[in-house]
């Protein structure tokens, strides 16, 4: 009589090692998404727009605004020492610019909780002071001048303010 229990010789691939191998493979991509999600959530506000469709829809006008300012030779000098923040603010032949509106908004650049804006008082022709301790730390300054209502310059400066508040 013949056998009939054949079993062949060497590796045999089964249902189980298909399982071990769809868990592996899963299971690490569900776990390489999670450490990412879980980092991004922690380092980055994730808030860059209020609206992006809004924001889309102005970003022509926008570019041609600020080329425009470009253009006009304008430049701006922010200091910051000892709590005193200063601006100066000059014309393409290095006169004073006339503004009397100019406010800094001090923007972190991955975190908005500690954002603040700081309303500049005219101090002499062309220059713009403010008192306030900024904490160390890089920081993104918008700075938007205006007089009478209107636009003249706007500059966004990164810098970084060391420990002792310069």
């Amino acid at each position: 009589m013949e056998k009939l229990d054949r079993r062949p010789d060497g590796f045999v691939f089964t249902g189980w090692h298909m399982l071990v191998i769809m868990l592996l493979f899963f299971g690490t991509i569900i776990t390489v998404n999670l450490v990412m999600a879980w980092n991004a959530s922690r380092t980055w506000s994730g808030l860059v727009v209020q609206n992006t469709y809004v924001a889309s829809q102005q970003f022509n006008g926008k570019v041609a605004a600020a080329r425009a300012l470009a253009a006009s030779g304008m430049e701006g000098e922010l200091t910051i020492e000892g709590g005193k923040v200063a601006y100066r603010l000059v014309d393409a032949q290095g006169m004073p610019v006339v503004a009397d509106e100019v406010s800094a908004r001090f923007k972190r650049p991955v975190d908005e909780r500690a954002d603040f804006t700081l309303s500049l008082s005219p101090a002499a022709d062309g220059l713009f002071t403010g008192e306030r301790q900024i904490a160390p730390g890089q920081w993104i300054v918008d700075i938007s001048a205006g007089h009478e209502g209107g636009p003249v310059f706007h500059q966004t400066i990164r810098t970084v303010v060391g420990g002792d508040g310069t």
